[in-house]
């Protein structure tokens, strides 16, 4: 099934939209109460999206330089020793099973998995929502600008025993580049450990459950299969996990920020201490 257009899904956040400036003007009811904030969140969201299908369409489908920094990753990643992916892929492919496996994994679990998260943790954990959906979407900004240098992928490189498993499987969710749903040269960082971190990290911070354990190997998996598969490089995760720390920061900070602020601003904040300077006092005066 194909992958909304940038026209559907701004479509969809404009008709949410327009469903809670209706709602707001009837009176209050436990329905609109439960409806508005999530017919609200489901607009912002399918913004977010409308965004960065629009950034796809920006004219970057040149490769200039891609398949040399694919090299130079190479070069990168042997000199700290990490396994190579064309030795995990010929393990992979000896396995007729296994090579399934992670074609299927790649082309249809990210998205459903993501979406599924978020619906969970709006309707059970609701007080951590806006912490992992804002963090998510400074991961995927993160990942949009990057996307600027081009880097190839892994399967792009035959000379170094690469090979496309998916498009062996006959499964592949690409087409000739410049076309399919995906930017063929935008390797570097991948967004299926991206988002796949966001939902196994997401689901392990929050939940008590022994299921939560389960769910963390999803990020790994990932890992393996962007691998296995030929479509990214180990460094591609790594700065994917990576990015995802820094949105998670930036979020922290900035709610501290605006509590920090909101705090110094409620009329019930404590009287400042014998000889110290009322800020608040001293930019009123001035003003004046």
């Amino acid at each position: 099934m194909p992958w909304p257009t940038w026209q559907e899904s701004g479509t969809a956040a404009l008709v949410s939209a327009l469903l809670v400036f209706l709602l707001r003007r009837f009176r209050p009811s436990r329905a609109s109460m439960a409806l508005i904030p999530a017919a609200w969140e489901f607009s912002f969201v399918a913004a977010l999206y409308t965004l960065w299908r629009l950034a796809r369409k920006l004219p970057i489908a040149h490769e200039d330089g891609a398949l040399e920094r694919a090299r130079q990753i190479a070069v990168w990643q042997d000199r700290l020793f990490l396994p190579s992916e064309a030795n995990i892929q010929r393990w992979v492919i000896e396995r007729d099973w296994l090579a399934w496996f992670t074609s299927v994994y790649y082309a249809t679990v990210h998205v459903p998995a993501l979406i599924a998260f978020l619906i969970w943790m709006w309707v059970r954990h609701r007080e951590h929502y806006h912490t992992w959906r804002t963090a998510l979407a400074i991961l995927t900004g993160f990942c949009l600008v990057v996307r600027f240098l081009r880097v190839a992928p892994p399967r792009f490189l035959p000379e170094y025993g690469f090979v496309d498993l998916s498009n062996r499987i006959g499964i592949s969710v690409y087409g000739p580049v410049g076309s399919g749903i995906s930017d063929q040269f935008a390797a570097m960082p991948s967004i299926h450990v991206a988002w796949a971190a966001i939902v196994s990290f997401g689901v392990f911070a929050v939940s008590p459950s022994r299921w939560r354990w389960v769910v963390l190997s999803h990020v790994f998996v990932t890992v393996w299969v962007v691998a296995a598969t030929g479509h990214h490089w180990w460094a591609d995760g790594i700065v994917a996990v990576a990015f995802l720390v820094v949105g998670l920061w930036m979020n922290r900070v900035g709610r501290q920020r605006r509590v920090g602020r909101l705090a110094w601003l409620s009329p019930d904040r404590p009287e400042p201490p014998a000889g110290a300077v009322d800020l608040a006092a001293v930019e009123g005066a001035a003003a004046r």
